[in-house]
């Protein structure tokens, strides 16, 4: 599933090319995703202008002009896919077969787009959902963080409100591994396994660590490591593993400076080699695969 980088690389990409302009088609093709689609969606659209776009943990919004806000959600194998008209077509095949131009802009592929919108300015994005595990819903802007898919989220680990204080709050009692509490979408918005994999390693904390045990001087080393992780993930364009791509359709790289996920047997960049570390570990918990070096988180 798209984690938090993810998602905001996705809306910065967007919110290039559709910030500012007048949606003049707009058309679905199945009756719903996860959900059904809200009534009036098509309508809402038709003729709105695009005012600009927030994200709220793994969600965006949609701004329209006096208009309710679109909550698109990606699921497991959303993605958003723009292409200017004027763009020439030159086939390439990127992760699950997806088609791109010379410019990087997907060619949308008819089979799995549930959501089209064309642009007076030219743009076309597509919402191609194979596993229709994302959805789209409208809601007033005034009650963006009131909707039931938003309302119990906790704080944007990358605002100035996620504080080592705000997180040893929310841990502080909870008898569970720090892994599962930080996938907690009430403890944390918008992380998911991988990204708590890495700020872990990076924080030097065990994944089995109880979460009660945090604060003090690890939640003073988890804070910044969340948000380093986040910020380099971003930068990277975010993490393409099977079926993420941009807007623009190409691929994330932060997979390729993963620092122990996915890496089960492989050295830990941080110890000496075989003799003082045994490479990354894998193990089960709750049903996902957590990644870490038993000797350098304790």
């Amino acid at each position: 599933m798209p984690e938090l980088p993810e998602v905001e690389t996705v809306m910065r990409g967007l919110a290039k090319v559709l910030d500012g302009q007048v949606i003049r088609h707009a058309e679905t093709r199945r009756e719903g995703l996860r959900w059904p689609f809200p009534a009036g969606l098509v309508q809402t659209l038709t003729g709105a202008q695009v005012e600009g776009f927030r994200r709220r943990g793994k969600y965006m919004l949609m701004r329209l002009v006096e208009r309710p806000s679109v909550l698109i959600h990606l699921g497991m194998s959303g993605r958003m896919v723009a292409r200017h008209r004027d763009a020439p077509f030159v086939p390439r095949i990127g992760p699950q077969g997806a088609a791109s131009d010379a410019r990087g802009h997907n060619q949308p592929p008819e089979l799995h787009e549930h959501l089209m919108l064309e642009t007076e300015g030219g743009w076309r994005v597509g919402f191609v959902d194979p596993r229709r595990f994302g959805s789209v819903d409208l809601v007033p802007r005034e009650a963006e963080d009131g909707h039931r898919l938003l309302a119990g989220l906790g704080p944007e680990p990358l605002e100035e409100g996620f504080t080592v204080e705000v997180l040893e709050r929310a841990l502080g009692g909870k008898f569970t591994p720090i892994k599962a509490a930080l996938l907690d979408q009430k403890i944390v918005a918008g992380l998911g396994n991988i990204y708590v994999c890495e700020a872990l390693f990076r924080a030097g904390i065990s994944p089995t660590r109880m979460a009660a045990t945090i604060p003090g001087s690890r939640a003073a080393k988890l804070v910044p490591a969340i948000r380093s992780v986040l910020s380099d993930a971003i930068e990277a364009g975010g993490s393409t593993l099977r079926d993420y791509v941009r807007s623009d359709g190409e691929i994330g790289g932060f997979q390729d400076r993963f620092d122990v996920y996915d890496r089960e047997g492989q050295p830990c960049r941080l110890c000496s080699g075989p003799k003082g570390c045994p490479g990354i570990v894998r193990l089960v918990q709750s049903g996902r695969s957590t990644f870490y070096c038993p000797r350098t988180q304790r």
